[in-house]
């Protein structure tokens, strides 16, 4: 190789023929660290969970592979994965209509709502659980949202399991108005029956987490 390109002219370039037998290298091989900036090839970043093995930053994780890399194999049944968010007040804002926002935001990540609430197990062990995904119009919270983490509650109270909510999420859903913010005391009062059923609640809030839904 090193005699070939001692010899090779500094004019030197492949033809069409040649250019048409490279190797083509596939698209998204790699990602780049928001912290570092470092490049990782994305087999690697994945297999280790996204945790950048530069600098050990770890990469936000949407609600599937959170669910994926917490539970057990096959171990998750979705609750209330029918029901999906309305536009109660018609809302539009710089000429595009809540309707269409959420339409966006399902087809990007696949799911319905910002929040997806289940019965799973961690090594065996049974519980409820509830993950928010950041990707969907920032984790905001609506009534659906609310609805899901309610029914969450209901779910482990009836089978008596304990509930972790994994939250990413930045405030009430504005395009929603007091429906969203109405949630806040809805889910409080549900997590407050919980207590009283003396079952566990595990909160883990993961980045970002802002504000009102923070709070409540």
């Amino acid at each position: 190789m090193l005699d070939f390109l001692r010899h090779t002219p500094k004019n030197f370039t492949l033809s069409e023929a040649d250019r048409a037998r490279q190797p083509e290298v596939p698209e998204n091989l790699w990602v780049k660290c928001t912290r570092c900036k470092e490049l990782s090839y994305v087999k690697e970043f994945e297999n280790s969970l996204k945790v950048c093995q530069k600098c050990g930053y770890h990469a936000r994780l949407s609600a599937a592979e959170r669910l994926q890399w917490l539970l057990d194999e096959g171990s998750f049944a979705e609750i209330a994965g029918d029901i999906e968010p309305g536009d109660p007040l018609a809302f539009v804002s710089e000429g595009q209509g809540y309707r269409d926002k959420l339409e966006e935001a399902q087809a990007k990540t696949g799911m319905k709502e910002a929040v997806v609430a289940g019965t799973g197990a961690i090594e065996s062990l049974p519980l409820t659980v509830a993950v928010v995904d950041f990707g969907f119009m920032g984790g905001s919270m609506g009534a659906v949202y609310g609805e899901k983490i309610s029914r969450a509650v209901e779910t482990a109270i009836e089978t008596h399991t304990p509930l972790l909510t994994v939250s990413a999420a930045g405030g009430a859903r504005m395009q929603e108005g007091m429906f969203s913010l109405m949630q806040m005391a809805k889910t409080t009062a549900a997590l407050v029956q919980l207590g009283e059923a003396h079952l566990p609640y595990f909160s883990l809030l993961t980045d970002p987490c802002f504000g009102g839904v923070t709070a409540s």
